[in-house]
């Protein structure tokens, strides 16, 4: 019997409803999953035919220690999805430079490299930004992330300062599009589309995930979206079980927010047979 491992954090030992009911799938085909916290140092790893990343949403706040525990995952020599290399790629929002040389549409962006003097408000003047949105370079969940509007750059530099003293910071011209038409999460198992959610922030607010009062809906993005989504997956490095594509449209072109190689919440009771198709996915991954 194939045993699998899905890996998940302390805070969620076991696991998120969705990835319950993958995992119910996956053992009526006669493997064994097990839960395992990522940090737990009584896993022993080599046990497991392969592991899969799921709900590891601590990641961004000890990457090194996680960068540590990927070294030690692939020395062991156990196969890990989404592959290590492609975890370390995606832990760094930098991808998104990889990924605009390639031709993939990002929300335009200013890097500002980590304790290296830099002034919002000549940032946001020379850009013509009348809005802005400040977020880490390793960060998810929106964590310490904040939107600054011109007016108020002066008042923000302090901020924006103790931030750069811990690490490299992105600048990201404001998307209103997020509040007005809200932002798309395309899923994707084995590369192929699996379904799609569009998400909305709570009233005044530009964040969407359920923590600031987000929600999301069903909904199927135009063929169109589906193609530059696939894209835009297709210029990143390495095989993938699972992505997750998200980003808002600006007329006919996809812009990118984020690529969602690591731990992103699937969304798979939004869809009928998304749960069966994921479960499919982790299924031919072990088997090949």
């Amino acid at each position: 019997m194939p045993s699998l491992a899905f890996v998940t954090c302390a805070s969620l030992p076991d696991l998120t409803p969705d990835e319950q009911a993958v995992a119910a799938v996956l053992a009526a085909r006669g493997m064994s999953i097990a839960a395992t916290v990522w940090d737990d140092p009584a896993v022993k790893w080599k046990d497991f035919e392969a592991l899969i990343l799921r709900s590891t949403w601590d990641y961004h706040h000890r990457p090194a220690e996680f960068a540590a525990w990927l070294g030690r995952v692939e020395a062991a020599g156990v196969p890990l999805w989404n592959q290590p290399a492609t975890v370390r790629w995606n832990m760094q929002k930098g991808y998104l430079r990889d990924l605009e040389t390639q031709g993939v549409a990002i929300a335009a962006t200013e890097w500002l490299p980590a304790r290296q003097p830099a002034d919002l408000v000549e940032i946001l003047a020379r850009r013509g930004w009348a809005e802005a949105v400040v977020k880490p370079a390793i960060s998810a969940s929106a964590h310490n992330t904040w939107r600054v509007q011109a007016t108020e750059a002066a008042a923000s530099q302090g901020r924006l300062a103790a931030q750069l003293d811990e690490g490299e910071l992105l600048v990201q011209e404001f998307m209103p599009e997020i509040q007005s038409e809200g932002e798309w999460s395309l899923l994707f198992f084995g590369s192929q589309y699996s379904h799609a959610v569009l998400k909305r922030p709570a009233a005044g607010d530009f964040r969407v995930q359920n923590e600031y009062g987000g929600g999301h809906q069903a909904a199927q993005p135009a063929k169109g979206v589906v193609a530059q989504a696939a894209a835009a997956l297709a210029a990143a490095p390495g095989q993938t079980l699972y992505a997750r594509v998200d980003g808002v449209l600006r007329g006919e072109t996809f812009v990118l927010m984020e690529l969602e190689l690591i731990e992103p919440y699937l969304f798979l009771s939004s869809a009928e047979g998304a749960v069966e198709r994921f479960a499919a996915a982790v299924a031919e991954i072990v088997i090949s």
